[in-house]
């Protein structure tokens, strides 16, 4: 490792590629395992935990690792992909170590821990070296003071904490995207991914809720007040939270619905009323919707909303009044393909797609599935039997319902190994 910094930060490392020697990707970086052995006694890093391809979760020693650098992790190739499952033993530094409450001796100064590093030791054994400490804030708008120091002149790391918070860790949360912080919530213990959970904005939480298996949805949701509960379930997209809702107790359920916006729980209840794993259960009841006299320069502004999914915004659906679901009669949809070829000021009812056959809401997922292969589409309108566009079934919402309920969680055969 003769390029390798002597000393690695753990929050600059989450989220390096990792590669084999071949140069190829093979994941990357989620959080480091170390062994504890007292305390002011260095702990010992055993590994890497490394995501790879499905968003699956392994462990990578380090004595795989042969190279470390500010933007890539090399290692010698050969990995083996059972999913990683924490030890009573190991601890999580990003999981577990980030906003420990801690003293340095000397000056007797307490705060939290935002960072740590590692360095190499003489028997080559990777071993933490330094903790990186915010003082609690002065006074408004003013962060307390920092401090980088040596490990043995920290105390508070190696025993548990329960006035741990989770506000270092959000903040890393919050700079990954939602299935990569849903990866590694959905690794922490119960009640550090409740703690963690509590500290996530509504939106945020949504957005991450939206990409966590079932389980974790309902136990998380059931860790919330009502209120709060009903509030971050406004925020997700009205299929998920429906979804979501139906996996809970008819009361529990019943009750959130009742705190929730008018709108918002007449979506989820719509929804609700179809039956699962058909086009009225699982569609988006919020596409792009344009009225007839709409531009396509209307159009095209309306697909740049960044909260759009890509899906969401290959096509625009145009209706007769009213234009919020259940619309007036759908007239046909527009492929953003077609309306990027076309001077802006046109008409996007001169560049309608009519020829295709809506889906119904009984559609069954093979229905569906068959109907976006058939016609190379990635969404398609759901319609009623007067014609009036009530949603659009996406190809990422075929898939959440196509795939077993444990998929995020699923692992090849053990022994398998990836170069």
């Amino acid at each position: 490792m003769s390029s390798t910094p002597s000393r690695v930060f753990a929050a600059r490392l989450v989220g390096l590629p990792i590669f084999d020697p071949q140069g190829d990707q093979v994941g990357k970086v989620r959080d480091l395992v170390v062994t504890m052995r007292g305390e002011g006694t260095q702990p010992r890093v055993l590994g890497m935990v490394a995501e790879v391809f499905n968003r699956r979760r392994i462990f990578v020693p380090m004595t795989r690792v042969t190279n470390i650098d500010s933007e890539h992790v090399y290692t010698t190739g050969l990995l083996n992909m059972r999913r990683f499952e924490q030890r009573s033993t190991e601890t999580l530094v990003i999981g577990q170590m980030l906003d420990r409450t801690v003293t340095i001796t000397g000056t007797g100064v307490t705060g939290t821990v935002y960072d740590v590093a590692m360095e190499p030791a003489r028997n080559r054994d990777w071993v933490l070296c330094r903790v990186a400490v915010r003082e609690p804030s002065r006074g408004f708008r003013r962060r307390g003071q920092t401090h980088v120091v040596e490990w043995r002149d920290v105390i508070g790391l190696a025993r548990s904490d329960e006035r741990q918070g989770a506000t270092h860790l959000v903040a890393a949360l919050n700079e990954m995207r939602p299935a990569d912080a849903a990866s590694i919530l959905h690794d922490l213990p119960p009640d550090r991914r409740t703690a963690v959970a509590l500290a996530l904005d509504d939106e945020r939480l949504a957005d991450v809720l939206e990409e966590l298996p079932d389980s974790d949805q309902v136990e998380i949701l059931n860790g919330l007040d009502t209120e709060r509960a009903a509030d971050v379930l406004e925020e997700m997209s009205a299929d998920d939270a429906a979804d979501l809702v139906r996996d809970l107790p008819p009361e529990t359920a019943e009750i959130l619905l009742q705190l929730m916006e008018p709108e918002g729980a007449q979506d989820v209840r719509r929804l609700m009323s179809y039956v699962e794993d058909t086009a009225g259960a699982m569609m988006t009841p919020e596409p792009v919707i344009l009225g007839p006299d709409a531009t396509i320069a209307d159009a095209l502004a309306h697909v740049r909303n960044p909260e759009l999914t890509p899906a969401l915004a290959a096509l625009v659906y145009v209706c007769r009044p009213p234009l919020e679901t259940p619309t007036g009669k759908l007239l046909g949809i527009a492929h953003i393909q077609r309306l990027l070829r076309e001077p802006p000021s046109t008409l996007v009812a001169g560049a309608l797609d009519d020829s295709l056959a809506w889906l119904r809401t009984n559609a069954t997922i093979d229905d569906v599935a068959a109907h976006l292969a058939t016609y190379n589409l990635v969404a398609a309108p759901v319609v009623d039997a007067d014609g009036r566009l009530l949603g659009a079934v996406t190809v990422d919402d075929l898939l959440d319902h196509m795939l077993p309920p444990n998929w995020r969680d699923r692992a090849p055969r053990p022994g398998t190994e990836q170069r």
